[in-house]
């Protein structure tokens, strides 16, 4: 890596550094980043993958308990 590499993965960093810092002053951008993040954590979607998630296992268990031959056998009538 050469001298005019290295200073332009800094002027990068620079750059990145400066819109993080502008995220965190101006009013807008900030509450524009507090809102996504307030979406991404909402309890809603958190209680839907953990149903999901459940459902999920139960139906798997059915499916393994039916394979190895303990699940019950309808078509037997004795």
């Amino acid at each position: 890596m050469g001298k005019k590499d290295a200073s332009s993965v800094k002027l990068a960093v620079d750059q990145y550094r400066k819109q993080i810092r502008l995220q965190e002053t101006k009013p807008a951008l900030r509450a524009t980043r507090l809102k996504a993040e307030a979406k991404r954590s909402a309890p809603g979607i958190r209680v839907r993958c953990v149903t999901i998630n459940i459902a999920h296992t139960v139906l798997n268990l059915h499916n393994l308990l039916g394979r190895l031959g303990c699940g019950h056998d309808i078509s037997n009538n004795t």
